[in-house]
């Protein structure tokens, strides 16, 4: 599994547009063949910074995602929005803990 982390800072007076984008896109992203999970977290020091992870079974499959007409749309409405430039990460579990 691939997990996607990519950090957005926006103007703070977008950040209402964003998170209405996000709600609007979320379930459209999920939809995609395997994507498993999508999840938006907002910093907590400095509330203009945040950070979807979404859960991918493959690079590929996240690639068919990046490359489709849905994605373009969503992030040419994201990316007017920003106040830095975005931060992408694909990462990959190493291991897991267990709280005793």
């Amino acid at each position: 599994m691939l997990i996607r982390i990519v950090k957005l800072t926006f103007k703070p007076e977008n950040i209402a547009s964003f998170e209405r984008i996000f709600e609007e896109s979320k379930n459209g992203i999920l939809a995609f063949e395997g994507c498993n999970m999508v999840e938006l977290y907002q910093d907590i020091a400095n509330s203009n910074i945040f950070f979807t992870y979404s859960f991918w079974d493959t690079e590929a499959h996240l690639n068919s995602y990046r490359d489709s007409d849905f994605f373009k749309g969503v992030w040419g409405n994201t990316k007017k929005l920003f106040a830095d430039k975005p931060e992408a990460w694909s990462v990959h579990k190493i291991q897991s803990t267990n709280p005793s």
